[in-house]
């Protein structure tokens, strides 16, 4: 451990640097709220609100349901749902039940879909009726037995769910659904099971909450195994950091996707946690984020910097009103300083930049919402997390001031990767969970993110490996070789850029590599940038040296100014 931890002498007076975390179910928290506030608005969902006592019911009937489709403690439920109330009944509901929850994209391919199914060995999944037809086309490729699909008509208030399967229908979307062996109703399933409470005791240090899937720091999809301590201990965590959210009071912009476990922790788990309203965002657009926060004044918006960056550069932006927000943590990608700065004085609330990583629960520093913060910086460690600055070689802790990489401790670091014990003892050693990003720590005890140590491309706050598109780039007949890299983009932070070489003979257009990629990937990893070139530079081992299409990509950009 390190012998000093200069961050202590700026942490707010009102915030512990050590806490006693219960070891108890996740799904307690939603207990406890309910009990405190059952009148209180849980969430908000297109013009209709959830009363705490409503959703506990709810997630007591989904227990119940997957318990009769035969799901056992330790058994994995996967969801794969955008933000709306059946994501939140659902996960509650699997916790309460004993199950393992795995978060799963919407946007997920069949190809992507398979790999996280078997991988897991989810054996139910909750999903859209208009997702259910990627489900089906996998279901015989994994363990997956039954599928429990919902509409998002069935929570929306009159007359919107009336007037949704009509625009659907006009827009071309099929809703609909044959519910046959292993396919089921989720309104039905609901209305069917009991409302009476459903709990499952758990070993909270050791028995899994989350399956949270990731890159990881190695660059090959996991299963991040995080037990129901390892949340319960982030999201207090992230509860002691802000001291003047007030419990009941606070009101909740849920932009962030619940499947992506920074909005899972910082948005539903710390919302219920303390009795705040979520207001459920399906699908970030700025003009509409607008709205809700003129009309339904969000106190705290956790975010990405692209969706800061949207609203800050939306044509209409003068005419609403952002001053309910007292609150934003930005995390996924570094948060520009005068993203900041415009922010806080539109809203007249605080915008921070954090620091997490899956396999972290996922945060693990933050800067100080209401006293000393540095621009540029991650922030410090949260209370009982330590962190330190290592040789990437030799894992020596390094002096003030150096670069290394950033390792991290503290009682929210994941039990492991999932099947990959060889993968988890490269990332957990001797207590430190080694996390791949070259960091340096200044005086103060404050970090700052200098380069990422392998190749991971972050997009508008989602990781992209490029080995992944790369293998589907292999697979096209035409090429020979492909390397695939993040360059700089105004918007997105970095964007996916591919290098081609082409067999001898073969010749193909990019219109048909995006379609090639859209087929089986998800929209956010397809290239949005193609280089066609005679060959890659490759060192003497023919390692393509990315460096080097780096240096070139910068010096392109900077000859036509862009």
């Amino acid at each position: 451990m390190m012998s000093l931890q200069p961050w202590l002498s700026h942490y707010p007076k009102e915030v512990p640097p050590h806490y006693p975390y219960p070891k108890k179910n996740l799904a307690d928290f939603l207990i406890q709220s309910a009990a405190d506030y059952p009148a209180h608005a849980a969430l908000h969902f297109m013009g209709k609100e959830m009363k705490y006592a409503d959703l506990l019911e709810g997630a007591y009937r989904f227990a119940h349901a997957i318990r009769g489709l035969g799901v056992a403690k330790g058994d994995r439920v996967a969801i794969m749902l955008p933000n709306c109330p059946q994501l939140v009944i659902a996960y509650y509901g699997t916790l309460f039940a004993g199950g393992v929850v795995v978060m799963t994209n919407p946007l997920y391919m069949p190809r992507e879909l398979e790999h996280q199914l078997s991988d897991s060995g989810a054996r139910v999944v909750v999903t859209l009726d208009l997702l259910h037809g990627k489900l089906k086309e996998v279901m015989p490729k994994t363990p997956v037995r039954d599928v429990i699909v919902t509409s998002v008509k069935d929570y929306l208030p009159f007359p919107k769910n009336l007037l949704y399967p009509l625009k659907a229908k006009k827009d071309g979307l099929n809703l609909e659904v044959v519910y046959e062996p292993g396919i089921h109703s989720f309104v039905r399933l609901m209305h069917d099971a009991s409302g009476e409470p459903c709990h499952t005791d758990v070993d909270a240090e050791n028995d899994l909450a989350l399956l949270q899937y990731t890159g990881g720091t190695t660059g090959v999809s996991k299963g991040v195994m995080l037990t129901h301590y390892n949340v319960i201990v982030n999201t207090m965590q992230i509860s002691l950091w802000a001291y003047k959210c007030k419990p009941g009071k606070e009101r909740y912009l849920a932009a962030l996707p619940f499947f992506h476990v920074f909005g899972l922790t910082v948005l539903m788990n710390k919302a219920v946690l303390q009795g705040g309203c979520l207001i459920l965002v399906p699908k970030f657009e700025a003009g509409q984020i607008l709205q809700v926060v003129h009309k339904l004044k969000p106190t705290i918006f956790p975010g990405a910097p692209t969706m800061y960056i949207a609203l800050l550069n939306h044509r209409n932006l003068s005419q609403y009103d952002l001053s309910s927000i007292k609150m934003c943590i930005s995390g996924a990608a570094p948060l520009p300083y005068e993203v900041q700065e415009r922010f806080e004085k539109l809203s007249g609330g605080r915008l921070i930049e954090g620091y997490g990583l899956t396999e972290a629960s996922p945060v693990t520093m933050a800067n100080n919402v209401w006293e000393k913060r540095k621009s540029g910086s991650i922030g410090i460690p949260l209370p009982d997390t330590v962190a330190k600055i290592v040789h990437p070689d030799t894992g020596e802790e390094l002096p003030v001031g150096e670069t290394g990489e950033l390792a991290v401790r503290g009682p929210q670091v994941m039990k492991g990767y999932w099947n990959a014990p060889e993968e988890t003892a490269k990332t957990l050693r001797d207590g430190w969970l080694r996390t791949g990003d070259m960091a340096r720590m200044d005086e103060d005890g404050y970090f700052y993110i200098m380069d990422r140590m392998k190749d991971i491309i972050i997009a508008g706050g989602f990781n992209i490996y490029p080995r992944e598109i790369e293998e589907v780039l292999f697979e096209h007949p035409d090429i020979q070789e492909a390397a695939v890299l993040g360059v700089p983009d105004p918007y997105r932070g970095e964007t996916v850029k591919a290098y081609i070489v082409f067999k001898e003979g073969k010749q193909a257009t990019e219109k048909a590599l995006e379609q090639w990629c859209r087929q089986r990937l998800a929209a956010y990893k397809v290239p949005h940038l193609y280089e066609f070139r005679d060959s890659l530079p490759k060192t003497l081992a023919g390692k393509v040296l990315r460096r080097k299409l780096l240096e070139e990509d910068s010096a392109q950009r900077e000859r036509i100014g862009k």
